[in-house]
């Protein structure tokens, strides 16, 4: 159990989940917060099993993806292996949280991993890239429910103050399979075999089923939705058909075939009736007004560059090392640990810094810049590189990336009203989720148009041995080995330079996003939305919360010690009071239970004794608390000013919500307010027991 006390330490803020998009639906939520009593450990556990299934296929494929074409074929769709999954996960997302809402989320939950692990099952036993491709749908139609139902169910075992504790270790994850994912994915294609990077997926999702069936148990809550199925396949539709225009434009079909431009105008049409949908729809998947706040719209078009830079390159820098340097799968992974780890170090430092300043556009508009810049130093890589050049590059771009992919989802939060504060989340992130898609078909696209004329150019009037030519080169790269050596060097420059033009074509892509960010206004930013959240940035599926559980995720940093802490520093600084942090602390926990003793407070608490000792001295030199044989009760003097401390304490909950407290503020949000402000004195389980002489608790 967290201490309530604000000794210094530190917790990382984290997030909590709800499935509901908007905040209407979460009232009755915040009327009956109730919470799973007893130890969380195991469901929480079995939680993360299921979130590391989804976070680990981001990249454990990556790695694989050459081998897989290799094997299977069809060099031209190896975008799709990727595209398909980032599809079907994006489109489900927000039908996973609204079930769950309506019919349960354990329920749900375990639906959704056995539609995961029936698509990696199928995945492994694919016998050609069109099979893959689809049974890739199947496994992100899954992947999208273990995403957004894991947060969510975290909502439902954890109370708002313990989130900050349980949610670092879901950010833990992510951070953990953005490094481990691409070595595990190598390690299994060169020691066994491509397909046990999906069947992995079996024994671990076996285990999170068998827990979560024993050990899971949450209230049953039933929260009315007017779903927008409609709504959510025609963006889908438009997002498939401008993809496989992307994508078979000017390879498989001609630009101008008749294929293509019906592809065009079955997107255009579609485009029209989702605006008109939605316009109607009680529950918009994407509402329209949002486009109206020049800081979303703005940030859409950013998240969507951002997903398209990252994912292309993730994509097809394992193919350039394995095929260009020869490099084994597993070492590709190395290889790309520079710009993970550039990527997840600009994302922390950027998002502290953000935190402590509240100043952020300063991140947008250089990380945009240093994307840019990163995609340029990618298109000069070649087959001459050395592994200390392209470390640098790849560290460069993933600098960029994180410096303004952490910033995005804040500003986005503090600029809409609190009612549309989870769909304007999930709308930011929904649009990189899009790009990302977009990202890997179009470098596909421009891989494949390239490589094929490179290698034709490179080859023509060049005697093969038999059965190689341009066409089954570009099908199968690793007849690259049977050339001769005069010819090798002319092949591994058409693929290097093949690949590394795909970057030149994005540096323009980037280049807009550099010069939108100029245009962002910098707001001051709330205190309830300068706690950043490692699933709202790192994850590929977009983010599905309600505003409730939004705003519950942000202050939830302040059930952390090092949050506790500067709550009470600020609201004794705040009721102009000369008093130890921890003496705040301990004479509000004494009005609100009429009594404590400080040796049980601390076995309770795990507050350290010094602490409530010099905490207690403190008010009783100051007659703020009387000693009652070993208990402190409050004096008279000492409830007056425990009344000042409560009124700060609430004032200064309400700053950090900003406008979003005014005067017609939800009862939801009232009620979470009240929560955590009760729950900063001390949990059920820290209250004092046994006999008493003590007076009985005191409300507040």
């Amino acid at each position: 159990m967290a201490d309530h006390a604000p000794p210094a330490g530190a917790d990382s803020a984290g997030s909590a989940g709800s499935g509901a998009g908007n905040s209407g639906a979460v009232i009755h939520r915040a009327s009956a917060p109730e919470h799973v009593p007893g130890n969380v450990l195991v469901p929480i556990g079995a939680l993360l099993l299921g979130l590391l299934l989804a976070a680990l296929d981001q990249t454990i494929v990556s790695t694989a993806l050459p081998t897989i074409v290799s094997d299977l074929g069809g060099l031209e769709h190896l975008s799709w292996v990727v595209t398909a999954y980032l599809l079907a996960s994006t489109a489900a997302t927000p039908l996973w949280g609204k079930l769950g809402d309506q019919y349960g989320r354990k329920r749900l939950f375990q639906t959704a991993i056995v539609i995961f692990l029936a698509g990696s099952a199928l995945c492994g036993a694919a016998q050609n890239m069109p099979q893959l491709i689809g049974f890739r749908a199947l496994q992100g139609l899954g992947g999208g429910g273990l995403m957004v139902l894991s947060m969510a169910i975290v909502g439902d075992v954890v109370p708002p103050r313990e989130r900050g504790r349980y949610q670092g270790l879901f950010g833990a994850v992510f951070g953990t399979t953005s490094v481990l994912g691409p070595l595990l994915g190598g390690l299994f294609t060169q020691h066994l075999s491509w397909r046990w990077v999906f069947y992995v997926n079996l024994p671990v999702g076996a285990v999170a089923l068998a827990v979560i069936a024993a050990a899971l148990h949450i209230p049953r809550r039933t929260a009315g939705h007017v779903i927008d199925y409609l709504g959510t396949l025609l963006i889908a539709s438009v997002a498939t058909s401008l993809v496989l225009v992307a994508s078979l434009g000017g390879t498989t079909w001609g630009w101008g075939s008749a294929q293509i431009v019906g592809l065009t105008a079955l997107a255009v049409v579609l485009g029209v009736a989702f605006v008109l949908v939605e316009r109607r729809a009680a529950e918009p998947v994407l509402p329209l007004k949002l486009f109206r706040i020049r800081t979303f719209a703005l940030s859409a078009v950013i998240s969507f560059i951002i997903g398209f830079a990252m994912f292309g390159a993730m994509t097809y820098l394992p193919t350039f090392l394995q095929v260009v340097h020869g490099v084994t799968p597993t070492m590709s992974g190395v290889h790309m640990l520079p710009m993970v780890f550039g990527l997840l170090l600009s994302s922390t430092v950027s998002g502290q810094i953000v935190s402590r300043t509240g100043r952020w556009k300063v991140f947008p508009v250089t990380g945009t810049a240093v994307t840019t810049i990163g995609l340029l130093l990618l298109h000069r890589l070649d087959e001459t590189s050395s592994t200390a050049e392209m470390s640098g590059y790849f560290l460069v771009f993933g600098l960029g990336l994180g410096l303004v992919m952490q910033v995005l989802v804040l500003i986005v939060q503090n600029a809409v009203s609190y009612e549309d504060l989870g769909v304007a989340t999930s709308g930011a992130t929904f649009f990189r989720s899009i790009g990302a898609s977009f990202g890997v078909a179009i470098f596909g696209t421009i891989f494949a148009s390239r490589l094929g004329d490179k290698l034709t150019s490179a080859l023509s009037g060049v005697s093969l041995p038999g059965g190689l030519s341009a066409d089954t080169l570009e099908a199968d790269p690793r007849g690259i080995a049977a050339l001769p050596p005069a010819v090798r060097p002319a092949a591994l420059h058409a693929y290097a330079s093949a690949i590394t033009d795909v970057f030149l074509y994005a540096v323009p892509v980037a280049l807009f996003g550099f010069l939108l960010a100029w245009f962002l206004k910098e707001d001051r930013l709330r205190g309830s939305v300068t706690a950043p959240d490692v699933t709202e940035t790192l994850a590929s599926n977009p983010v599905e919360r309600s505003s409730y559980d939004e705003v519950a995720r942000a202050l939830s940093l302040l059930g952390t010690r090092e949050g506790r802490r500067a709550v009470y520093e600020k609201i004794t600084e705040r009721a102009d009071l000369d008093l130890l942090p921890a003496a705040s602390w301990l004479l509000l926990r004494i009005k609100r239970y009429g009594w404590a003793e400080p040796g049980v407070l601390a076995e309770r608490s795990m507050v350290p004794l010094r602490v409530i000792l010099e905490a207690g001295r403190q008010l009783e030199e100051r007659r703020l608390a009387d000693r009652v044989g070993l208990d402190l009760v409050p004096t008279e003097r000492g409830q007056a000013v425990a009344e000042e401390l409560a009124r700060a304490r609430e004032e200064s909950l309400a700053e950090l919500l900003g406008d979003w407290w005014g005067p017609d503020r939800p009862t939801d949000l009232i009620q979470l307010v009240k929560e955590l402000t009760d729950e900063l004195c001390g949990s059920d389980a820290e209250r004092p027991h046994g006999p008493g002489t003590a007076p009985a608790p005191q409300p507040g």
